[in-house]
């Protein structure tokens, strides 16, 4: 479900300019997640906060910093308050979690179906997350799986989330 009002557990999803960016696009592209418009998400706090994963660690910022930025809000349809304050209380928990660039190779094997024996656990062994990571592992912390394909949390994209919940 999309929605412009972002309430407490919503995923905001969002562009990043530049060269990373463009990598993201098309990383997903090749993913096949499409060559879509969102290459970030974060995860809507309470007290108008948010957190999100970047290369220094995740962290917790003023739900304004992306005021006047474009920015697409979704959830699952029936998120009772319930949820929404365990994914929340779930998500704080990642607060300075490193950033990993190697889920993206590890996303790209595992479309491509090399053979990399052991990539999936060194990632997951690093404690690193990507955004889209850090978003869908905090709702299952939560109690709440968003993908029913038992995915990865390290296999979810932006645009997965998008593609998941968005109309």
């Amino acid at each position: 479900m999309r929605h412009t009002h972002p309430l407490p557990g919503d995923i905001g999803l969002t562009r990043i300019s530049g060269i990373t960016g463009r990598l993201i696009r098309f990383g997903q592209w090749i993913n096949g997640d499409g060559f879509a418009d969102y290459q970030h998400a974060f995860l809507v706090l309470p007290d108008g906060r948010l957190l999100e994963a970047e290369p220094g660690g995740a962290r917790i910022k003023p739900l304004t910093t992306y005021d006047g930025t474009p920015v697409c809000y979704v959830c699952p349809e029936g998120l009772t308050e319930k949820q929404r304050t365990a994914i929340c209380a779930a998500a704080t928990a990642y607060v300075g979690v490193p950033y990993s660039f190697l889920d993206y190779l590890a996303i790209a094997a595992h479309r491509f179906h090399l053979p990399l024996p052991g990539l999936r656990r060194y990632v997951a062994g690093t404690g690193h997350m990507i955004c889209s990571q850090l978003v869908d592992q905090s709702y299952q912390d939560g109690g709440v799986h968003l993908f029913t394909d038992g995915r990865w949390p390290g296999y979810v994209t932006p645009m997965a989330l998008y593609n998941l919940l968005a109309d």
